[in-house]
């Protein structure tokens, strides 16, 4: 049988929906998954794109409901209308992947799981930097990583500092306690972090128009490798498991270290963390 998503953002014409549709449509589409339907905040643009890419438009989330078992809630760059969407689809209650960035604050995020709560469904994020080398490195270590440094650049810190951040949460864990952000040139931002159980990092984040690729190196007691991470299959492996958590109604994120990646965004921004440590 095949299990129908809906499409649901802030503006469909973007690069999540396009690749993700391609995924689903291609490569993906032995794992009996279809986008049966979208709908947007942005109509116009939005209608296009569904006309171009031959998806079904519908008005209203209502509407799109009955013909969809999950929801991709995408606006991967305006996460300031993520809770908006939220409150649109989690009354269904069926399954929801809600793109990066989760949300633009702590407090935001926080309402969004706990609405997930009230209506007893599964959802999940995750920033595509979640599936890469770095992390299959880490699990086949035969030590403790012990520290980690983590590259990433874009157009914006808002947007683009949760790549190398998601990255390095998911190796080290959710226990991060305190944070301090410098950087000797603008827009180029180092992150020092440090974790309940002795863990330390740094994450370079590159927004000056230079060339960055993600990589990380990682620290334990026997070695230091240094890994370069390969961005072509990354979307896939996202994909894959936002698939799976339709399939098995089962989380397959840690909610907290979703929580945890954002409070460490939030602090980022403090300025108080220009200035030393501060406990996050």
């Amino acid at each position: 049988m095949t299990r129908r998503i809906g499409f649901v953002d802030d503006c469909l014409d973007n690069f999540h929906a396009d690749v993700y549709l391609k995924l689903l449509r291609g490569e993906l589409a032995d794992l009996g998954f279809t986008v049966a339907g979208c709908t947007a905040l942005q109509t116009k643009q939005s209608q296009a794109w569904a006309v171009a890419n031959d998806v079904p438009w519908f008005d209203t989330v209502d509407e799109l409901d009955a013909g969809v078992d999950h929801y991709a809630i995408l606006a991967p760059s305006t996460p300031d209308t993520h809770l908006t969407l939220c409150q649109q689809v989690f009354p269904y209650g069926k399954s929801t992947y809600v793109d990066k960035t989760f949300a633009p604050d702590l407090n935001t995020a926080e309402a969004i799981f706990s609405l997930a709560d009230d209506h007893n469904l599964a959802v999940q994020t995750t920033s595509a930097l979640r599936y890469t080398e770095v992390q299959q490195v880490v699990d086949e270590a035969r030590d403790r990583v012990h520290h980690m440094v983590c590259w990433g650049g874009g157009s914006s810190f808002d947007e683009y500092a949760i790549h190398p951040v998601e990255m390095m949460v998911s190796c080290l864990g959710a226990d991060v306690t305190r944070l301090m952000r410098w950087g000797d040139t603008p827009n180029r931002d180092r992150l020092l972090l440090e974790w309940a159980h002795g863990a330390t990092g740094v994450v370079h984040v590159h927004t000056d128009g230079s060339t960055t690729p993600f990589a990380a190196s990682i620290s334990t007691g026997e070695s230091t490798r240094h890994v370069t991470v390969d961005s072509g299959p990354i979307f896939s492996a996202t994909a894959c498991a936002f698939l799976e958590l339709f399939r098995t109604g089962v989380p397959n994120v840690a909610r907290d270290e979703s929580l945890s990646i954002r409070r460490i965004l939030d602090a980022a921004v403090r300025p108080d963390a220009t200035q030393g440590f501060i406990d996050i």
